[in-house]
């Protein structure tokens, strides 16, 4: 249970979020009773707390709970600080002020809140974030996908749909976090999100994998069983590299909280025959060899295609 938060009084009531939005089950998804849908939708019931806890001012109730929960809370305050931020033109001053003070360890978390955010307001996520972490601002086009998966799921799943993005660039990275929110729809079934990604244009596959990487590790929901499936049928698509390189980014954001939790280290183990210090490695050698100031989205997905290439040089 989750610690109580005070009612949100004044302007900011039409903000606070419902807990049962955390339900899957209402979003139409292809759930399955058992122990995956426990953990998809306990990390969206932490998101839901972490967003009204930071509406209501009290992120530091977020402390209070579980370690495994924590990410997903502190992803709900990003997504609030920058959605209040974007309503009141304060030039994310709130969203600063959550990266520097108690999510300083969730950087990840809340880039991906922010993405999050945009797309509850219906803007797109390419202005404003400026003065975030030079390289994971970009994950709120990530966060962007997922939302956008998550509340227009028949045209972004079921119609393959994208919204009008610049570059192609952002399109990948969208992807990845359309990607992230393929393993909620399908319930963590290494099955059925197998097929759900080999559904979509063989362009678009590739980021979709790297999302689902990250979300089998980041999230969990599967055993070993299920990851070594999720790892065959990635392989037959083409795109095993790219599985691997969402896994490994998830590990670098786990790590950098001071937790690993149990199902994180399986995950790697199985996703890619390697420990989490190891995957974790991959991702501080690629962005070295990004060289000085890396910020631009380019440099993002160069991080990503650095990080695919140590790994399959590791596995000739």
């Amino acid at each position: 249970m989750e610690p109580t938060l005070t009612p949100v009084r004044g302007l900011w009531r039409f903000l606070e979020k419902d807990p049962r939005e955390s339900d899957l089950g209402r979003r139409r998804f292809h759930l399955r009773p058992g122990h995956a849908r426990d953990v998809l939708e306990s990390a969206e019931r932490a998101y839901v707390f972490g967003f009204n806890a930071a509406i209501s001012r009290e992120i530091a109730k977020i402390g209070e709970i579980p370690l495994e929960r924590r990410p997903f809370a502190y992803e709900g305050a990003g997504a609030a600080s920058a959605a209040l931020d974007l309503i009141t033109l304060t030039r994310g001053r709130r969203l600063h002020e959550l990266l520097a003070g108690p999510a300083k360890f969730y950087e990840h978390a809340v880039h991906l809140g922010v993405g999050r955010a945009y797309a509850l307001l219906r803007l797109r996520p390419m202005r404003g974030l400026r003065h975030t972490h030079p390289l994971l601002r970009w994950l709120a086009v990530d966060g962007f996908g997922f939302q956008q998966g998550l509340t227009r799921t028949d045209r972004m799943v079921g119609e393959h749909a994208m919204p009008d993005l610049v570059t192609r660039t952002h399109c990948a990275i969208f992807d990845q976090g359309l990607g992230r929110l393929l393993w909620y729809h399908d319930c963590a079934s290494p099955d059925q999100v197998a097929a759900r990604v080999s559904s979509f244009p063989t362009g678009r596959r590739a980021d979709l994998w790297s999302g689902v990487g990250f979300a089998a590790t980041y999230t969990g929901g599967a055993d070993a069983d299920a990851l070594a499936a999720l790892t065959s049928h990635a392989g037959a698509d083409g795109f095993r590299s790219h599985l691997v390189q969402g896994c490994a980014f998830a590990t670098s954001a786990w790590l950098a909280t001071g937790a690993l939790p149990a199902h994180v280290t399986e995950a790697v183990a199985v996703l890619t025959d390697a420990t989490p210090d190891e995957a974790v490695a991959w991702t501080d050698t690629a962005l070295i060899a990004l060289g000085h100031d890396p910020h631009t989205h380019e440099d993002f997905l160069d991080w990503a295609a650095h990080t695919r290439h140590t790994w399959s040089r590791r596995h000739r």
